[in-house]
């Protein structure tokens, strides 16, 4: 790893996780001298924060272990790569503080020799050229309930092959005319292993090559090899690839290389209120839900950037979720966390009104000002103030003033006093409205004893509220982010339901006619504040101009009265939940009445297996004589370490329960099954078919 990683990365002792245990034991055993990995992104659309957990755990291990991790860009679609995603990705990883020195390889660059090993699998009958069309070879292929079937082309003869893969080259064929494919197995229960395609035809330029190839290999194809001829030693995906895994040995066994890369896998990273699918992504920009990708709703590393999200606490996010096997959603909530703490340490601290409400001090004297001295970090003034102007007229936020306050309020009220943050007590005696009613101005007096916001008498005041000199504020945009979803989980819908149903209206509001203290007039694009009360904010880097800053929120404080109120609702939601059990607890009790209402049906498991991270559940697709298995996680582990015994025995499923979301998947159904510390299926035999009635 380079000097500036090191430097910029600041790493903490290294955590342990099965990836490192695995790579201490290969280092004892004498498997590998060395450690090397590598980040293998596609260059086909921006990096997103999923990305952000690979990237600080294959050059975080490289660092670790005194290793070396490669920036491989695997670029064998020409039809969606761009060298400004090649361009982006880089920008990303060194943002990170993670840098790849000399090392920076691409899939294109094996081209040639990935060319010469389809060639020697051709001419050992372990590949062939076919001219199904795609539909065709998707038909033939089957699915995980129905076998696939050998083509006409299977058993063709290697120099027929080899003559066709190479008019393939030539150009002579059009775009999805014949395709190259691996001969494994197409009753292979592993749908990668059925005869997968490893080159297609494309004309089409790459961003690298130009016109010098009309066909690409395919990605599972190109992904192995590649470490393999980079020397990669641990090859670390996130669990899509498990199955793939075979299929990679497979190419690397057949071939004949000898340093093979071991793969392992870990658990991708999945955020609440969050859609991490680079596809998805796309999606929202095209129907213009987003504007690019670095829209600072987008959870991409370029709109995390351009909302405010420092490396730092991203990497600190890293750390902290760790790396697991099993799938799991993280809340949003754990990431804002290490934003604000690491904020905390660096962000300036000033006064902005965003929703300004006009204050008179009737007995503050007209045409008089004066400056406070205000430190930009209370709790380290060695960081320096700045003089805030102080007058007769003043403006505080809309939200901090009702007029007819309710119980615990204590911002402005008529009668009210109120601290101003470094400045005075202020009393609220009069309110200006307009012909709508509309509040437009508030009358006050201040206490010229109390500069600097205590009584000389020692009365209490609970509220402190900021303010800015009407005089001396600075206009500015700001632009207040919020997630862009409404649910924890927007992939979880309905039937004829889209992730985009649960788009938030409100995850944008542009607030203009702000008013900001006088030394954020320059504030320089880049920079990190915290408007005081309101959150952290940046100013934008792309729309602020010089005296005209734009500033992003980039993330929320705490708000009191809020977490108040939400006290209030939870509290009453608890009160009539108790209600509701109290009804309800007389209808607790089943009779033979609601036991006929169960739909009970013959099903016939057709896999059975254990569930990872699960200690109890096994999952059982069961055949009910409908389109598809269903899918059942029972309890029975104990019951069947080995729960491929159930493969092949009919069982009672109740068919009408509601799907249950789980941690693994949904369920769809319960098996009857009895006994108590170790209860096992109920299963039978008969000439039963699935799906029939059990009455």
């Amino acid at each position: 790893m380079s000097d500036k990683e090191e430097k910029s990365t600041d790493p903490k002792p290294k955590a342990s996780n099965f990836i490192r245990d695995i790579i201490d034991a290969d280092l004892a055993a004498g498997r590998c001298k060395t450690v090397a990995t590598r980040f293998p992104p596609e260059p086909n659309a921006y990096l997103h924060i999923g990305h952000a957990k690979s990237i600080h755990l294959n050059f975080g291990i490289a660092r670790d272990y005194g290793g070396t991790c490669n920036l491989r860009f695997d670029d064998t679609n020409p039809m969606t790569e761009e060298q400004q995603y090649i361009d982006a990705i880089k920008e990303d990883v060194r943002w990170l503080g993670f840098d790849w020195g000399e090392r920076e390889f691409h899939a294109s660059d094996n081209f040639d020799q990935l060319y010469e090993w389809a060639e020697k699998l051709i001419s050992q009958g372990d590949a062939y050229v076919d001219d199904l069309s795609e539909e065709e070879i998707r038909e033939q292929r089957g699915d995980f309930h129905k076998k696939g079937v050998e083509g006409k082309n299977r058993n063709r003869r290697p120099e027929e092959n080899l003559d066709l893969f190479h008019r393939m080259r030539a150009g002579e064929f059009a775009d999805g005319a014949m395709v190259l494919r691996a001969k494994i197995d197409m009753n292979s229960p592993n749908m990668n292993m059925r005869d997968p395609i490893m080159y297609r035809i494309k004309h089409a330029a790459h961003p690298r090559t130009g016109d010098k190839w009309c066909i690409y290999p395919m990605y599972d194809y190109a992904h192995g090899q590649s470490d393999a001829v980079e020397g990669i030693t641990h090859s670390i995906c996130t669990l899509e690839f498990e199955d793939h895994r075979p299929l990679y040995d497979w190419y690397i066994e057949k071939i004949g290389i000898e340093k093979r890369p071991r793969q392992y896998e870990f658990a991708r990273l999945n955020l609440s209120y969050m859609v991490l699918s680079k596809r998805r992504l796309l999606e929202l920009i095209k129907k213009k839900h987003l504007t690019e990708w670095d829209d600072p709703r987008m959870p991409s590393l370029a709109g995390f950037r351009r909302r405010g999200y420092t490396p730092e606490a991203i990497r600190d996010f890293c750390a902290r979720v760790g790396v697991a096997k099993a799938d799991s959603i993280v809340d949003v909530a754990l990431l804002e966390h290490c934003l604000r703490d690491d904020l905390n340490s660096v962000a300036p601290r000033v006064m902005a009104v965003l929703d300004p409400l006009k204050v008179v001090i009737e007995n503050y004297p007209e045409g008089q000002s004066e400056n406070i001295d205000a430190p930009f970090m209370p709790e380290d003034f060695s960081a320096g103030s700045r003089p805030l102007p102080f007058g007769r007229e003043l403006f505080i936020e809309r939200d901090d003033f009702r007029e007819d306050a309710p119980k615990k309020w204590h911002r402005l009220s008529p009668g009210a006093e109120v601290r101003l943050r470094y400045a005075c007590l202020l009393k609220c005696v009069d309110v200006v409205k307009n012909s709508q009613g509309e509040v437009v101005e508030l009358r006050c007096t201040w206490d010229p004893e109390s500069r600097g916001g205590t009584s000389p008498d020692g009365r209490k005041v609970r509220g402190t509220l900021h303010w800015v000199s009407a005089e001396h504020a600075v206009d500015a945009e700001v632009r207040l982010y919020d997630r862009l979803f409404t649910v924890p989980n927007p992939m979880d819908v309905k039937e004829g339901e889209s992730f985009m149903d649960h788009i938030n209206p409100d995850s944008l509001t542009i607030m203009r006619g702000c008013k900001l203290e006088p030394s954020l007039a320059e504030a320089a694009p880049g920079g990190h504040f915290q408007f005081e009360r309101l959150g952290y904010f940046f100013v934008d880097p792309k729309t602020s101009k010089p005296g005209v800053p734009v500033f992003n929120r980039t993330v929320t404080l705490k708000d009191t009265w809020a977490r108040i109120e939400r006290t209030q609702q939870r509290e009453a939601a608890i009160k009539a939940k108790e209600e509701k059990k109290k009804c309800a607890a007389k209808e607790n009790f089943a009779s033979f009445n609601d036991f006929a209402k169960l739909d009970l049906r013959v099903g016939s498991v057709v896999e059975s297996t254990l569930v990872d991270g699960a200690d109890k559940l096994i999952k059982v697709m069961v055949d009910i004589g409908e389109a598809r298995p269903r899918q059942i996680f029972a309890g029975i582990r104990s019951s069947y370490p080995n729960p491929g015994v159930l493969v092949g025995k009919q069982v009672i499923v109740v068919a009408n329960l509601a799907p249950r979301k789980m941690k693994f998947g949904v369920s769809e159904g319960m098996i009857l099954s009895g006994g108590d510390e170790h209860p096992f299926v109920t299963t039978f035999d008969g000439a039963l078919k699935p799906g029939e009635k059990v009455k």
